[in-house]
Formats: C-alpha cells, structure tokens, sequence
C-alpha cells in the first residue's frame, strides 16, 4: 500500500486509528482460553478485528506477545495476518518488531517479515545504521523507523544531545532521509513527548508518523492533531490497551468495538477542523 492509498483510506474511514494487537493471556478473557485452549490467540484477535474494522486504519501486531506464546502465537500471528488481508484487505498492516542487526541479518528479517508474510509494514530500529535498514526497503513496504519513543527510558539516550549540539533522535529523522523517501519511510513518535512532537513535523513535514501512547499512556488524541497534523503530513494513532482490554467479560470484542467508535468519532471531527476531510 503506497502513500496515497493510506490517506485515502483515512478520508475513507474518517480515522486515523491502528488498533494494537497485544494478546496476553493474563488479561484476555477466561472464558475464551477456556473455550479455545490452543487458539484462543487467534480467536481473540480475530474478534477484535471483526468488531474494529470500520473504525481503523490500520493493525499493528505487538510480535512479542506472539512470540510469547511459542509454537502457537507464531501461528496465531501469521493466521490473523492472513485473514486481515483476506477479509479486510484495505487495511495498513503493521508487524511490530523493532527488528534491526547487520545487513545479512536484518535481509533476512526482511525476507521473513515483509517478504514471507503479508505486512505492508515492519518497526525497525535504526542504531547500527544505514546498512541495516536499507536491507528493509523492499518494494511496496514500509519501514517505520523508530525516533522518538513513548518510554520513559527514551530521555536516556534519544533525547540526549549529539556532537552536533541536537539530540539523537532529531539526527536519525535528519539522516534517515538519506536512505528513503516518504513514500517508503514513516517514524514512531511517541505521543507522550508533547514539544518534541512538534518538532518532528518540522523535520519531517510530509512523512507519515507512527504515534503510540495515546490512551493507556496518558496522551491525548487531541495533542497529536495539535502538534502532529497537517494537511501534508499525516499520521496513524495507535491504540493498544484502551481498546482491546476496554472489557474482560463476554462482551470484550464489543466493547473494543465501541471505543475504537469512540475514537473514530473524535478523529473525525478532528480530521474536519484541519481541513482533510
């Protein structure tokens, strides 16, 4: 899915929304591992997605909580990834793995990922460098480089300031540039970092931003359309945890189903003040 295809599925839906895909089984309802003790990883993802699907842009994945669940959540995750593009093929499809080594390594992360499975898009961390990112440029996918994260921990390094007098996550959005263009890169901006939002779309005036941290985090949607959105540069919102966990009964996929309405309709008339839709 190129550029131009995101955004008209955002004036399409109305939304700017990506709904996270965190399965853990401490906080998934009894009742569904009870009734599906092999595949309730699969079922409880793919329930949420029915319930969301007109409310979102995009899925993201969290791989780690597949991984988590050893055999079994790795054919959770390459099932659900199949039947989003299936039964919902407008959707952006996000595998969120942070990936990143040398280029052999990461060609190979890009071969499984990208290549093997159907994702329009793959997380990865830019700290060894160009080599090991452009490994996962392939045609019609999407690297989304991580820049600014919503972590308390992103003040030890990200925020801290380079020989060149500006923080290093200034200097990978600047230098990332280089290597890709906007149709073939987006950032992770984390919604908690309210100044620093800004600033990214100044660096960044026309790319896409990835923005975690909105909802469980303490962010508000409101805040990214503030300081994140503009009519050349758009972003996706994610939400994990508000919306997947909104219930722990019965009514769970219902229940996310109706927040992500929540959300859908707050980014709608968002979207209309800037003028995008």
């Amino acid at each position: 899915m190129n550029k131009k295809g995101i955004i008209e599925q955002i004036i399409k839906t109305q939304s700017v929304l990506c709904v996270g895909l965190d399965p853990v089984r401490e906080k998934v309802p009894e009742f569904l591992i009870e009734s599906f003790p092999e595949t309730w990883t699969f079922e409880f993802c793919k329930r949420i997605v029915d319930a969301t699907a007109k409310y979102c842009v995009a899925y993201k994945p969290n791989l780690a909580f597949f991984e988590a669940e050893g055999i079994m959540g790795l054919q959770a995750l390459i099932q659900i990834a199949k039947y989003i593009k299936e039964n919902y093929p407008e959707k952006f499809l996000i595998a969120d793995g942070k990936r990143g080594d040398i280029g052999n390594t990461s060609e190979a992360y890009a071969k499984a990922w990208l290549e093997n499975l159907p994702f329009d898009a793959l997380t990865v961390a830019p700290y060894m460098g160009e080599d090991s990112v452009k490994q996962f440029l392939l045609p019609n996918k999407w690297v989304i480089l991580l820049a600014l994260t919503s972590n308390k921990g992103s003040e030890d390094f990200q925020k801290q300031s380079m020989w060149n007098g500006k923080p290093l996550y200034k200097n990978v959005i600047l230098t990332s540039q280089r290597w890709a263009t906007e149709e073939q890169m987006m950032y992770v901006v984390g919604a908690t970092n309210g100044k620093e939002m800004a600033e990214t779309r100044t660096l960044a005036p026309k790319h896409l931003l990835l923005v975690p941290g909105v909802g469980a985090q303490g962010a508000k949607t409101e805040d990214v359309f503030e300081h994140c959105v503009t009519k050349e540069g758009l972003v996706i919102i994610n939400s994990s945890r508000g919306i997947i966990y909104a219930s722990d009964g019965k009514d769970f996929a219902e229940a996310a189903g109706g927040a992500a309405r929540d959300e859908q309709q707050k980014m709608a008339v968002l979207l209309e003040k800037k003028g995008i839709i």
